[in-house]
């Protein structure tokens, strides 16, 4: 701090020291001019050299470091800027790879985490409770047709129940029952059934379909199979049966209320096991 102050007070003498040598030379030189010898010019011009040449080293030390800090800011600013440029690429490109692999990684914990949904083997376990016995009518539920008077004509086996009946027999021990007015009706419903692949496909045989000729009959090979499950689309049986049968399934067009606790109303058994 003291050198560069006392610079500066040098540098205001010199100064204030060539502006009063200034005035006099050119108050001097129209008058004298002619009438200075050669020794008087020369001491004059090497005073003129000499003042100049302290002038400019007194000047350039700053001068120098202005002219190269002038020089050499660019460099810098570029270098800097173009570090910054780097780093901000980086930053982002850094963001945009960490923000792509957060994505990748959250898919993946989604799709590890994403519920699995249910077969429909798992479907049928889970409505039956692990029951391993279940008795069914035929009509209105296996079968399209829906009294025994339609049994004398045909036998239809309903395509959209077939899956789950084929379930059924996969993990339950399944009677299939139904109340006929003749021979000729049993065979076209055995008939059916066999068309239909429920023997070959399944763990169902045909000695496992029983057949009635009265809709109380279907009440006592209920009682006797003793089953934890009974499905039916008559209400009274069902209504009978409520005492004796752990869990029943009534199908019907129109849903009714429960009669007990362990009564499932659904307007068809694939409904049924279609909604978990």
């Amino acid at each position: 701090m003291a050198e560069a102050s006392s610079k500066d007070d040098l540098l205001q003498l010199i100064k204030r020291f060539g502006a009063y040598l200034t005035l006099k030379i050119s108050n001097f030189l129209p008058i004298s001019l002619y009438n200075l010898d050669s020794r008087s010019v020369g001491a004059i011009a090497g005073f003129a050299v000499a003042i100049v040449f302290t002038w400019r080293l007194l000047r350039s030390p700053n001068g120098h470091q202005r002219r190269q800090s002038k020089r050499q800011m660019p460099a810098p600013s570029s270098s800097t800027s173009s570090v910054g440029l780097n780093s901000n690429a980086q930053l982002i490109s850094s963001g945009d790879c960490s923000s792509s692999e957060d994505l990748r990684a959250q898919n993946v914990v989604d799709e590890f985490f994403q519920p699995v949904k249910p077969t429909l083997g798992q479907i049928v376990r889970q409505k039956l409770s692990e029951g391993r016995k279940v008795t069914c009518r035929l009509l209105g539920i296996i079968l399209e047709e829906s009294n025994p008077e339609d049994l004398q004509k045909q036998a239809t086996v309903r395509s959209s129940v077939l899956e789950v009946l084929l379930e059924i027999t996969k993990y339950c021990d399944l009677y299939l029952m139904e109340t006929v007015l003749d021979d000729e009706s049993e065979k076209r419903v055995l008939s059916a059934l066999e068309d239909a692949g429920v023997f070959t496909s399944g763990g169902l045989v045909k000695d496992k379909v029983l057949f009635c000729s009265k809709e109380n009959g279907r009440t006592s090979f209920v009682r006797q199979l003793e089953p934890d499950w009974h499905i039916d689309s008559n209400p009274e049986i069902v209504s009978q049966l409520a005492r004796f049968i752990k869990y029943q399934l009534h199908v019907a067009a129109i849903r009714h209320e429960r009669t007990g606790s362990n009564v499932f109303s659904s307007p068809s058994l694939e409904q049924f096991f279609g909604n978990i």
